[in-house]
């Protein structure tokens, strides 16, 4: 079984995290707490790491991951714009659990999967999570589960579901909330995409009623067949 650290002792937290960037560096996935859940991670300009991401989770290119940022510059160099009101937002709602989708920056030269030519970008407010964000830059994170299960709120559900398609996890003790970012899709206010409106593909640790004191009617009305609404 690959090694866990425990992020809550000094000795462990260093030696941990400095095996993380090596095995982030060398193509590896590994198992990181954020402030939401447990997430799964890789070296987003690294197609092969991201791959081994998917191959852990179960999941297909259809499904590409979100990219973890450690600052408001790194949104700027993964996306082609950063409308006002999406900047509103990173100032209400960053470092934390909102997931932005936006055009990709097209000069970059990566594969996340089936992306449509968008990246979902966040910011997590976690201490473990930004330091390795500032080491290595952005990265490829998803849940920390197999998909179908539950997101992994502990090192020990992360283990039990993804076992040794990680090279190693990192453990700071149970997340606080367990709730998944929400997600929502601002595509269309960079332009030549349509009526500009805010889409929330999925509802979670930000509300409808947040995210609509700082959108107002911008943010686009759940459509009956929307899960999240």
């Amino acid at each position: 079984m690959p090694p866990v650290f425990d992020c809550r002792e000094r000795e462990q937290m260093l030696s941990g995290m400095r095996q993380a960037r090596q095995a982030i560096s060398r193509g590896d996935v590994i198992v990181t707490p954020t402030d939401t859940v447990y997430g799964v991670a890789a070296d987003a300009f690294s197609p092969a790491a991201v791959q081994k991401l998917l191959d852990a989770k179960g999941r297909s290119r259809q499904q590409p991951p979100p990219v973890l940022v450690g600052s408001t510059d790194a949104l700027h160099a993964l996306v082609e714009s950063v409308p006002d009101e999406v900047t509103r937002l990173v100032e209400a709602f960053w470092p934390g659990g909102l997931t932005i989708v936006l055009p990709a920056q097209p000069s970059l030269t990566w594969d996340l999967g089936e992306t449509q030519g968008t990246v979902a970008v966040r910011q997590p407010d976690h201490p473990i999570a930004l330091e390795l964000l500032a080491e290595t830059g952005p990265l490829a994170v998803s849940s920390a589960n197999r998909t179908g299960e539950a997101a992994a709120i502990d090192v020990t559900s992360a283990q039990a579901m993804l076992g040794e398609t990680v090279a190693l996890y990192l453990d700071d003790g149970p997340v606080p909330t367990g709730v998944a970012s929400t997600i929502v899709d601002a595509t269309s206010l960079a332009g030549g995409r349509g009526e500009p409106a805010v889409r929330v593909l999925r509802e979670g640790a930000i509300s409808r009623d947040r995210l609509r004191e700082v959108l107002g009617d911008l943010l686009e009305e759940p459509h009956e067949e929307d899960p999240s609404g």
